[in-house]
């Protein structure tokens, strides 16, 4: 029988479903059988207010897409991204005495756990998504690459741990499994959206995936492959819906399709309206242009930014990006899908958690999390490698 996978993005406005299945060979597109959507209840902000209303939402959204795909769901991925999701960094250390002065992948692993453990006192209600490694050191040297192998009596490792609130961590899945599905694996959703808007080469160089929502905008900061930042505002493309509101005194159906761009008989100049919206996309950016300050990347990353989500297709938005921040900027793409696709920007988190599952599946079990991201946007077939600088 044909292995299919499931991802399912739960977002403050709506809750998106992908159901794929591989293609012939890791090389091609995925072939996607069957897309859900619904209206979001119960959300704010991206995370959940009323875990009922959230599980009726994420069953609409199912049912449409495995009606379309003629299959049933009994598994999925989900990604996190509410204003919940943070950052923490931290340093671990272990000495090498146990392995005989040599660094395997278990004292990897264990410098890791020291990492988490260093950094307990910043996790209070706080469940980790994800433990990242930046740089390893052996004996205070920097390694470049993988420091497996490698012979000295101390390895100590510099790391990004990704965080959720629990308790919204706990309530998403809850309402996911009230749907009647068992989650399988969760994601940071930005994570989720770079394994499939991104190419190794930007990662490389240096980029700000950046995510629009209806009451989110958040960000992932690559560089060197490896994500460096990552951060969530609680601001979205519905503020400037409830501007143009105000300022045009429209009620706000009205004010969200004059956002888009449908012609309404409204007697307002197209200048005004872009104005208007300019003017709250350039706060949006702004935001991010402070944090790439706080995390020393301000104006140093060479391929720019790149912008997905719901607010991807406000008119000026790539300009106005452009800017404010002094990168190159554009509008994602999604990769790895058949050409005849209809699945735009919009849809990258669902999608990118199935491009997750199949690539750890082809990957083989054993393999961490940041060795799949590394490797899931290239040809899976090829032999993992560590997730490192």
């Amino acid at each position: 029988m044909r292995k299919i996978y499931t991802g399912i993005d739960i977002g403050t406005y709506h809750v998106k479903v992908v159901i794929a299945a591989a293609g012939e060979s890791p090389e091609l597109p995925m072939q996607i059988l069957g897309t859900g959507t619904s209206n979001s209840k119960g959300m704010r902000h991206g995370y959940i207010i009323d875990t009922r209303e959230a599980t009726k939402s994420v069953r609409e959204a199912l049912h449409r897409a495995a009606s379309q795909a003629k299959v049933r769901v009994r598994r999925a991925r989900i990604a996190l991204g509410g204003v919940g999701l943070d950052e923490v960094r931290s340093t671990g250390e272990v000495t090498l005495t146990a392995s005989g002065g040599i660094v395997t992948e278990h004292e990897m692993e264990r410098a890791l756990r020291e990492s988490e453990k260093r950094a307990s006192s910043k996790l209070t209600n706080r469940t980790v998504l994800h433990t990242i490694p930046l740089e390893f050191r052996v004996d205070g040297t920097k390694v470049f690459g993988k420091p497996q192998g490698l012979q000295g009596t101390k390895l100590s490792v510099d790391a990004i741990l990704i965080t959720i609130l629990t308790h919204h961590h706990d309530d998403l899945v809850e309402a996911v499994e009230n749907a009647g599905v068992e989650v399988d694996g969760i994601m940071a959703a930005p994570l989720s959206a770079s394994l499939v808007t991104l190419t190794k080469a930007q990662k490389t160089a240096g980029v700000v995936l950046a995510n629009i929502g209806s009451e989110t905008f958040s960000i992932a900061v690559f560089e060197n492959d490896v994500p460096i930042s990552i951060k969530v505002f609680p601001v979205g493309s519905s503020d400037i819906t409830n501007t143009i509101a105000l300022s045009l005194r429209i009620p706000l159906p009205e004010a969200e399709q004059m956002k888009r761009g449908a012609v309404t008989g409204s007697d307002v100049p197209p200048r005004q309206m872009l104005g208007i919206v300019s003017t709250r996309l350039k706060d949006m950016f702004a935001l991010v242009n402070a944090h790439l300050k706080e995390i020393g990347r301000l104006r140093l990353l060479p391929a720019g930014i790149v912008i997905t989500g719901g607010g991807s297709g406000l008119s000026g938005v790539s300009d106005v990006a452009r800017a404010i921040l002094k990168l190159p900027s554009q509008v994602s793409q999604i990769g790895y899908l058949p050409r005849s696709s209809s699945v735009d920007a919009t849809w990258a988190v669902a999608y990118g958690l199935c491009r997750w599952a199949y690539a750890e599946e082809v990957a083989g079990s054993g393999h961490t999390l940041g060795e799949i991201i590394e490797n899931a946007w290239d040809s899976v077939k090829q032999a993992v490698r560590s997730l490192l600088p």
